[in-house]
């Protein structure tokens, strides 16, 4: 899958290259792009960003600059299709499920802003808005990084064991339970006895169970979409009993 970035500061993708994601370029599986789009400027001082018309603070991202970059990216693409997503605290929020359609591209455009925002004529270029959540950063690339992560994790041969994928939070629209490994004590602290009986009937019911309860508890929102089973719904009344 190849990744392309529009960003004013290509070099904040270097730390892809480290980790898995470093491997899985390594490996041919993923492709990362990053390019600024001061490459194509005509001034000497490689301007992408002007004052807004009527008046206000900050600097504003100039269309041209932005979209001969994306005219630049197809053309090395060889024309082939790719999704085009713009960085911004205005689009719909990130979630796994937009990862899970991501994965499914053979390409992912992603355009990074800084400074007051964008001319509005830049949404135009664009297939999708998205946005980390409801708060601002200085510019996208963070949110960038973040979309390529997710994104790219789900991809075959990414992960050294790809039951992770799908078995962890938001995997199935709830947040996974908890984990424990060595030692078997820590500070008063035991390993649930479930976890340690061979049962594994037992211990996947176990760890459903948990996983209900934690997103009960910390993100119950979660439950209202969730694909629950009539176990499931077992479980969550003796959940609710228990408390």
């Amino acid at each position: 899958m190849r990744f392309e970035i529009v960003t004013l500061f290509p070099e904040l993708f270097d730390v892809l290259r480290t980790g898995l994601l470093g491997k899985a370029q390594d490996a041919g599986t993923i492709d990362v792009q990053a390019i600024s789009p001061r490459e194509f400027t005509a001034d000497r001082h490689r301007t992408v960003d002007d004052s807004p018309y009527g008046g206000g603070s900050g600097m504003v991202l100039m269309p041209t600059p932005i979209a001969e970059t994306l005219e630049h990216l197809d053309e090395a693409r060889g024309g082939q299709p790719t999704h085009r997503v713009l960085l911004t605290p205005q689009g719909a929020r990130f979630s796994q499920a937009h990862a899970r359609k991501f994965s499914a591209l053979d390409s992912l455009t992603l355009v990074c802003g800084r400074y007051e925002g964008f001319d509005e004529r830049i949404r135009g270029l664009v297939d999708e808005e998205i946005s980390l959540g409801d708060f601002v950063l200085l510019g996208g690339e963070a949110a960038a990084l973040a979309v390529i992560e997710a994104t790219a994790r789900l991809l075959p041969g990414v992960l050294g064991n790809e039951a992770s994928a799908a078995d962890e939070s938001h995997a199935d629209g709830l947040l996974e339970y908890p984990q424990y490994t060595r030692p078997e004590e820590f500070r008063g602290e035991t390993v649930p006895d479930v976890l340690r009986s061979g049962n594994h009937t037992a211990i996947a019911r176990w760890r459903r169970k948990e996983s209900l309860r934690r997103t009960l508890e910390r993100r119950p929102d979660l439950l209202e979409t969730a694909a629950l089973t009539d176990e499931d719904r077992k479980l969550l009344q003796e959940i609710r009993a228990e408390r």
